[in-house]
Formats: C-alpha cells, structure tokens, sequence
C-alpha cells in the first residue's frame, strides 16, 4: 500500500503555518491513480494559502511497481552510489528479482521510471546516452554535455532518442540513435556489469557510473 501522510510546516514566503499531504511511498501496482499525478509533478506541487506562494515539495520518495518488479527511491541530492535501507529490505525480503535504484532529482527520477517501464535495461540507456551525448558534444563543438534525459523510444523504428540541455541557457536538443548503439551497450553491461547487478540494496545508475563502466570495459578489452 501507499504511505501518505499529514504534516504541518512553515511557507518559506510568510511562514505561515500549512498543513501538507506527503507521499512518503507509492505503490503504483495497488495505487495506479497516482501514477499520472506524480510524474507531472502535480503530487508534490505546494501552495500557499495565506499569500500564494508555489513550489514542490522536496523529500525521500518510494515508488514502488510491483509487476514491473522495479522500485525507485527519490532521495534529493544524495551523492551515494549504493544505499542498503535495512527497514525496506525486511519489508519486501520475500521479493525476489527487484531492480532498486537511487535517484536525487526529480527530472532524473521520471526518467528512470520511462525507462524501466519501456523495458529496457537502465544500465543500458545511461551507457546509450552517454555515447550519444558524446556525439552531441562533437557536433555542437563543445566539451561535454552534462545533462540530458531519454524521451524516445521506438522499438518498430529501431530509434532511440534523448533530449540534452545545452549551454548557460538550457537550450533543448533532440538527438536520436538507431537502436544498434542500446544492443551494443547491453553486450557491454553482460560482459563486466554482473557484480553490478548482484549488488544489494539501491544503487546510482547515472553518467558517472556510465563513465566509469567504459574505463573498465576499455580496460577489459585490452587484457
């Protein structure tokens, strides 16, 4: 079931006193009604009664789908790579076969849901991204590109797609890649990312893993 509760705090703006519904964890499987309302930010929006003032709640999240058998932890800005929550895990001991990923921003925690409800391999896509963002990179004249998020997926157009930020403005661009380079990355997490995926508790899949994963798999390649 969904954890929700009440709880009084203070506007940031007039410091009134305002009272809250927190979704401390979502059960999409159970809840599906919530679906919809937390990835377009709508469960987590805040407003002021007294003087007006919007914002969104900033907290740790559990999203949880049981048939798709993956749970996803929002905790904003955690710079972990792994987190064992010994609570959780005697809560759901008796799951088996369940991806767990860390996550410490909003924009990032919608993208690791697309993702993994499309099917498709987390570690995988950030492998993905990370190539396509290099071509992206290149192809813009600039050093690197740091952030960028999938939003395409078509398996019948074998594409595959991601929207990047660029620049001091944020500008968005479309780059998209035959899905080729996602079979290409899934051979790499097969061959060197097994320790990975044995890990326990949740664990950061993010452009640094990507970085990191390649230096081991150029490392790998050589011996």
């Amino acid at each position: 079931m969904s954890n929700i509760i009440s709880k009084e705090f203070n506007c940031p703006k007039c410091n009134e006193t305002v009272s809250a519904r927190l979704y401390i964890s979502i059960n999409i499987t159970n809840d599906p009604q919530f679906h919809d309302d937390l990835l377009s930010g709508k469960l987590l929006e805040f407003r002021c009664e007294n003087c007006g003032y919007e914002g969104r709640y900033t907290y740790p999240l559990l999203y949880n789908d049981m048939k798709k058998r993956f749970m996803i932890y929002l905790i904003p800005e955690i710079d972990r790579f792994q987190l064992e929550d010994r609570a959780l895990e005697d809560d759901y001991r008796n799951l088996k076969g369940i991806k767990k990923r860390i996550c410490s921003d909003f924009n990032t925690f919608k993208e690791k849901v697309f993702v993994l409800e499309s099917g498709l391999d987390d570690m995988a896509v950030e492998l993905t991204k990370f190539a396509v963002s290099e071509m992206v990179a290149k192809k813009h004249d600039i050093p690197r590109v740091e952030e960028g998020y999938l939003s395409l997926y078509n398996r019948e157009e074998n594409t595959i797609g991601f929207t990047f930020f660029l620049g001091e403005n944020r500008e968005p661009f479309v780059q998209s890649a035959r899905l080729e380079i996602y079979n290409k990355s899934l051979k790499i997490v097969d061959e060197i990312c097994k320790s990975d995926k044995k890990l326990s508790g949740f664990i950061k899949i993010d452009r640094e893993w990507a970085e990191n994963t390649l230096f081991r798999y150029k490392r790998y390649r050589k011996k």
